[in-house]
């Protein structure tokens, strides 16, 4: 139980809830309120937020500060290191996008690292920064943003977008379209077979859209699937108690693999697919 490792009264189930809530805001009668969005569609996930965006800050400061001092006399751990990850990258991007753009690689890399850092929130105890929330008055603290679909589905509908720019940037927007309704089944467009044309357009045009909406979602519920069940994992070793640290030891150094696992996947689907957006068939 819960309460035998030193988290109070609370029930292993009181324990798990309360780890796996999120610190919310939302508006309820023009005024917002904190942690009463249930069932609220609109409620904004604080914690969620807050941790993205100051491990994308971190993300930024360490490359930047290595690019500033980076020497091709003396360089240091962190150059080396950045450098590495760099050239991990372009080579990635070079195997696996076929097309002309300035804009893969930087994004690339900047998935990679900054899904690696969120992901590696996980490897903190569960209870460490919840606690130390609830001593300054925050009652609760999810530290994983990618455990929370809204962020993975905020970068899955962002690289989503990227897909339709390339595709109608390198094919136009007839070309778009007739990815959409021409593909996989030709419609014959003369002869007896006319008249079946627009039922197979039809048919393509749902297939095919099925397909290119599949893309986002299969993204987003990959990585928050994956991350979310490592952290479930985290949480019920820590219902143990006193055996929770041998075992949260035990489970992070398995888990550091998923951790960048996911993250090089989420990568390497997005070059896959902005690469497919930047070909002929």
């Amino acid at each position: 139980m819960a309460a035998e490792g030193g988290h109070g009264p609370q029930s292993s189930g009181d324990y798990i809830a309360h780890h796996l809530q999120n610190l919310q805001v939302c508006k309820v009668d023009d005024a917002w309120v904190w942690n009463q969005c249930a069932g609220n569609p609109i409620a904004i996930n604080v914690d969620s937020m807050f941790f993205s965006i100051f491990l994308g800050l971190i993300f930024v400061w360490i490359f930047g500060r290595a690019a500033k001092k980076a020497s091709n006399r003396e360089p240091g751990k962190m150059q080396a290191f950045v450098e590495i990850v760099i050239d991990f990258i372009d080579s990635s991007v070079k195997d696996t996008f076929h097309g002309k753009s300035k804009l893969i690689a930087p994004l690339a890399l900047t998935i990679f690292v900054w899904v690696f850092f969120m992901n590696l929130m996980d490897l903190i105890p569960v209870d460490w920064l919840p606690e130390l929330g609830l001593l300054i008055g925050v009652p609760y603290l999810k530290v994983v943003p990618t455990t929370d679909v809204n962020i993975t589905f905020g970068m899955s509908i962002a690289v989503f977008c990227l897909i339709i720019f390339y595709t109608v940037k390198n094919k136009g927007v007839g070309g778009f379209i007739s990815e959409l309704t021409l593909h996989p089944i030709a419609p014959p467009l003369k002869g007896p077979g006319l008249i079946a044309a627009p039922f197979i357009i039809a048919f393509n045009f749902i297939l095919e859209s099925v397909s290119l909406l599949a893309k986002p979602l299969s993204l987003s519920l990959r990585l928050f699937g994956n991350m979310f069940a490592g952290e479930l994992i985290f949480i019920l070793i820590a219902v143990l108690g006193i055996w929770q640290l041998p075992l949260h030891f035990a489970w992070a150094v398995f888990h550091v693999l998923i951790v960048t696992l996911q993250a090089f996947i989420f990568m390497m689907l997005t070059i896959v697919y902005l690469s497919l957006a930047s070909e002929e068939h």
